[in-house]
């Protein structure tokens, strides 16, 4: 499910009139968008096994763990043997992580909290919380999953780098600089990650 046509073309039209750089790549990418699986626990597997690998290798695991399980859901996840999970190329570390996650959804009642009503703040306190899930992956899960407008994810190497591409010839950037780049787009800083994400992947970021 993508994020509402009216909230993203609103975005894309405000964005285009105040940042030259993002009216060039929205111009150049404007067919795609955010598109969101619509379940949180799917976006959290999935937000972990994204971490620190590249978008290609992150869905080359998920297509073999989707292969593996049939149905990801945190029951399979929790009877599947490690060594067939690490066969997917999941490392022992995330193998903790995503069981440790499914536990939480089982067991404790994560999966009926009600996302939609908490703030941004709020979601990556609760989320943080969970073993192997940091700032970047509840960052993930908001912009995702409850595909909120003005999320900024300084952790993102790929957002750093092409910002660093894009704004400064491509010089390594400081996460205070990208914060400041970033101040033009607000109240979309979450379209304007997105646009800069497919400016250096051809690959569209699937959570």
């Amino acid at each position: 499910m993508a994020i509402e046509k009216d909230y993203w073309d609103e975005a894309c039209t405000d964005l285009m009139k105040r940042d030259k750089v993002l009216r060039r790549l929205i111009t150049k990418f404007r067919d795609t968008g955010i598109i969101s699986r619509g379940d949180p626990f799917l976006t959290l597997v999935r937000s972990i096994i994204g971490q620190q690998i590249s978008v290609a290798a992150a869905q080359a695991v998920w297509n073999r763990v989707e292969v593996l399980l049939k149905r990801v859901t945190p029951k399979n996840i929790l009877a599947m043997d490690d060594q067939r999970l690490r066969e997917c190329g999941l490392s022992y570390r995330k193998i903790e992580y995503v069981k440790d996650l499914s536990g939480h959804f089982l067991k404790q009642g994560l999966a009926k909290a009600n996302w939609q009503t908490l703030d941004d703040e709020t979601v990556i306190r609760d989320l943080t919380a969970v073993r192997g899930i940091g700032q970047w992956t509840a960052e993930m899960f908001l912009i995702f999953n409850l595909k909120r407008p003005d999320i900024l994810p300084l952790d993102d190497i790929g957002l750093l780098r092409a910002i660093s591409l894009n704004y400064f010839s491509g010089e390594k950037v400081t996460r205070s600089q990208a914060r400041e780049v970033a101040e033009n787009w607000a109240p979309y800083r979450t379209v304007a990650t997105w646009y800069l994400w497919r400016s250096i992947d051809p690959i569209p970021v699937d959570y």
